[in-house]
C-alpha cells in the first residue's frame, strides 16, 4: 500500500509538471507579481471575481517543483470561494508551513493542499511553497484596501 507521503509526492510532481492553471487569464480583475529572490521562483498571479467569489485564477512564470506545484494546487484549493474563504485557507495553509498548526479541522480546509505538510521540515523550501499564498494574500488586501478607499473617497 502506498504511504500518504508517496501520494503527496506525486500531487506535487504532477501539478509541477502539468498544471493547466498554468496560463494567462483572460479578462483578469487583478494582477500580482510574486518574487522569491533565494531561488529565482517568479510568479505573476491573475485572478477574476465574481463579486465575492474567485471565479477563476491562473499564474504564469518560472520556479522550482514546489513552488510551481504549490501555486497549481492553491488555484485548484481556491476557486470557487468566497474571498473570506480563501483568506481564512490562506492563513491555515502558512500556519500549517510554519508548524504553528497541527488542528486536523483546520488542515481538512486545505484539501489537497494539505501535500505541503512536509515542506515545513525542510527550511530551504518553505519560501517555495508560500510563494504564490502570500502573493495572493497581498492581492486581496490590496483589493480590500482599494474597496475602502472607494468608499471613503469625496466626490
Amino acid at each position: 500500500m502506498e504511504d500518504l507521503q508517496d501520494i503527496y509526492n506525486e500531487l506535487i510532481m504532477e501539478h509541477s509538471m502539468n498544471s493547466y492553471n498554468k496560463k494567462k487569464l483572460e479578462s483578469a480583475d487583478y494582477s500580482e507579481k510574486g518574487h522569491n529572490p533565494n531561488c529565482g521562483d517568479e510568479i505573476t498571479l491573475e485572478l477574476k471575481l465574481k463579486g465575492d467569489i474567485i471565479e477563476d485564477m491562473a499564474f504564469t512564470g518560472h520556479g522550482c517543483a514546489i513552488s510551481q506545484a504549490s501555486t497549481s494546487i492553491m488555484i485548484d484549493t481556491l476557486k470557487g470561494k468566497t474571498i473570506k474563504q480563501a483568506k481564512e485557507i490562506i492563513t491555515i495553509f502558512i500556519q500549517m508551513i510554519k508548524r504553528e498548526t497541527k488542528d486536523e479541522n483546520e488542515l481538512k480546509k486545505l484539501e489537497d493542499a494539505i501535500a505541503f505538510k512536509n515542506v515545513s521540515n525542510m527550511p530551504a523550501r518553505v519560501k517555495c511553497a508560500l510563494l504564490a499564498w502570500h502573493t495572493l494574500e497581498d492581492m486581496l488586501n490590496k483589493k480590500q484596501t482599494q474597496a475602502k478607499g472607494d468608499i471613503n473617497e469625496c466626490h
